[in-house]
């Protein structure tokens, strides 16, 4: 479980990543990797060689919602984690379409080399820790509808690029809240008792 920067250290790995493995490809050495804003997108970065990553849909995860709190270092129970499913577009730039391409191309082929991100790797642009050791968020491609698409890019319609839109599933952010101390129920009773003599 994850402390409350962990959607900002999830977005932080991903790009990191990328900018790792580009350091030794020299096409893309000069690159620069830079997390986006919807208004960073109406804002396009030119002729310079980059890559983008936009959060554009944080959602709670159905299957993990029910999940129990975890009992931490001290013996305190916590609260239940959320478990959050980020939704990311990756876009290449460049001067040239052909260039772009080739960008994403190379982006996207480090990605699917790397589905799971390590402990490490989430907690290596932080500086506190903020993934406990073991966890792992796994990063899937996601295929969208054309209409997904223009919704994400209505934001910055003339500036729409070609991209690979990415989930980033399960993010757990821990509670710092004390979880209630009664104790399990172990029986039930059901006898009753009269009122007023009836």
């Amino acid at each position: 479980m994850a402390t409350f920067a962990g959607i900002a250290a999830t977005s932080k790995a991903i790009l990191g990543l990328l900018e790792r493995a580009a350091a030794e490809e020299p096409e893309f050495a000069p690159a620069v990797f830079s997390i986006f804003t919807s208004a960073d997108l109406q804002r396009p970065p030119g002729e310079r060689l980059g890559v983008s990553l936009y959060l554009y849909h944080v959602a709670v995860n159905p299957s993990r919602r029910g999940a129990p709190g975890r009992v931490d270092a001290s013996g305190v129970r916590r609260s239940a984690p959320l478990p959050l499913d980020l939704r990311y577009l990756l876009t290449a730039w460049a001067k040239d379409a052909a260039t772009q391409q080739r960008l994403l191309g190379w982006c996207v082929r480090v990605l699917q080399d790397t589905p799971t991100l390590p402990t490490g790797v989430l907690n290596s642009h932080e500086p506190h820790e903020v993934f406990l050791p073991g966890e792992t968020v796994d990063l899937v491609w996601e295929n969208l509808s054309q209409q997904d698409v223009f919704d994400i890019w209505e934001v910055a319609r003339a500036n729409q690029q070609p991209s690979a839109a990415y989930l980033a599933r399960t993010v757990e952010l821990d509670s710092v809240v004390e979880a209630d101390g009664h104790a399990l129920v172990q029986t039930t009773d059901f006898r009753y008792a009269t009122v007023g003599g009836r």
